[in-house]
């Protein structure tokens, strides 16, 4: 069993009086007034909510079409599929993917300073 609020049911009993009884009085002395609370009841009749942003799709053989898509992006690549490719192509990619053997190291920085910590030993605690 649904638990409603006597809010929501108010609401409720407001909305089918205004559907139903109203077209059967043509003489009608108050007026409604439409407030936030018909959004809690009635949905949307769309589908989708977000925008679509103009987009370049480029597919693998570098033919373009312009679409719309639902994040902000100028130009979206369409993968390669490997399985298609020749055994030189392939073995060139996947030279790319892979880090380089011959990478620069990186250098440790090391700094000449004077520092001696026998010298703050009266400052700590015994």
């Amino acid at each position: 069993s649904l638990m409603f609020s006597h809010w929501t049911i108010k609401c409720l009993q407001e909305v089918v009086a205004q559907r139903h009884f109203l077209p059967l009085s043509s003489l009608h002395t108050t007026t409604t007034q439409h407030n936030s609370n018909k959004t809690s009841i009635v949905r949307s009749s769309r589908q989708k909510y977000e925008r679509l942003y103009p987009l370049l799709l480029v597919q693998p053989d570098g033919s373009t079409i312009n679409i719309r898509y639902k994040e902000p992006k100028r130009i979206l690549m369409m993968p390669v599929d490997i399985s298609t490719l020749s055994e030189e192509e392939k073995k060139m990619r996947m030279r790319k993917r892979d880090p380089r053997k011959g990478a620069v190291k990186q250098r440790t920085v090391e700094f000449e300073d004077d520092f001696k910590a026998d010298d703050y030993s009266k400052f700590w605690k015994k």
